[in-house]
């Protein structure tokens, strides 16, 4: 029998990371998983041979349970709320370790995007032998496929929006600001920041009072399919429901749809249309 290396699991909130390990599992694969404290399922517990939890901001901590366990190839799957890093006291609420804080210190005269920050952790990662991988070459199949997903396809006005959208998306992505805009009749309701998809939904629907409204989310250009990768999946479909949201369009082979069928047969409920286009089409067509 061949013994398969583990593989390192930095766990964020969402159901990615456990579809993750469960495909690991099926294949195999050891995962040593570091599931960050608030944020990450328990059950993840149960799926892993090697399970820890972050309860501080430890870099030091992630590193060596890594090497301790012979990783060699980590990941990160899951949602980080990067808001708790701007909150008041956040050095006190984290606790962190000192490679951390010199990390942090290290970078005081850079930004605090998304690509600055988690290239840098990798960097980091690396001087310890640690290289990062897509998850995503553990589960392929989770990336959407072109085409019309739903029984209902856009209206006409609608894919007035969604192609007014998504160049706005797009330089919203190269900015490095958020990967998804809201818009209602060729104009922007919202543009989505530290906030998170969600809760950007939420704000589209109350400044147009749930009058309907069509969701963009694209992937940054030459998206780092290692980190960030846009995710949609049930909640999404919720969320737009109760903001009164009516089409959700995405970028096929760059966007994870979590729990697919699911998705899909409540968007159908819902009469809502999901959409998968590439850079180039034509009203999606």
């Amino acid at each position: 029998m061949t013994v398969r290396a583990p593989i390192g699991l930095i766990a964020g909130a969402g159901r990615f990371p456990i579809l993750l390990a469960t495909k690991a599992r099926e294949l195999g694969i050891p995962v040593v998983c570091i599931g960050i404290a608030g944020m990450a399922d328990p059950i993840l517990e149960q799926l892993c041979p090697k399970f820890f939890w972050l309860r501080r901001l430890s870099m030091g901590f992630v590193i060596r349970s890594f090497c301790r366990n012979g990783v060699a190839d980590w990941t990160m799957a899951g949602k980080y709320h990067k808001k708790l890093l701007f909150r008041p006291w956040m050095w006190l609420r984290m606790m962190p370790d000192w490679r951390a804080g010199r990390f942090w210190l290290s970078r005081l005269r850079r930004d605090n995007k998304d690509d600055t920050l988690l290239l840098g952790l990798i960097a980091e990662f690396e001087r310890d032998g640690l290289h990062c991988v897509s998850a995503l070459e553990l589960c392929p199949e989770l990336l959407v496929k072109a085409g019309q997903l739903t029984s209902r396809a856009p209206t006409a006005q609608e894919w007035l929006d969604i192609d007014f959208g998504w160049t706005l998306a797009r330089e919203m992505g190269r900015l490095d600001i958020g990967q998804s805009v809201m818009i209602r009749k060729r104009a922007c309701l919202a543009v989505e920041a530290i906030e998170g998809t969600d809760r950007c939904i939420e704000r589209a629907g109350e400044l147009c009072g749930r009058a309907g409204f069509v969701v963009v989310k694209v992937a940054k250009p030459n998206q780092d399919m290692r980190f960030d990768v846009p995710t949609v999946g049930p909640d999404t479909v919720e969320t737009m429901r109760k903001a009164g949201a009516t089409v959700l369009a995405i970028e096929a082979g760059q966007t994870i749809i979590i729990d697919e069928p699911e998705t899909l047969a409540l968007a159908n409920k819902y009469h809502m249309a999901i959409i998968a286009r590439v850079d180039g089409d034509v009203q999606g067509r």
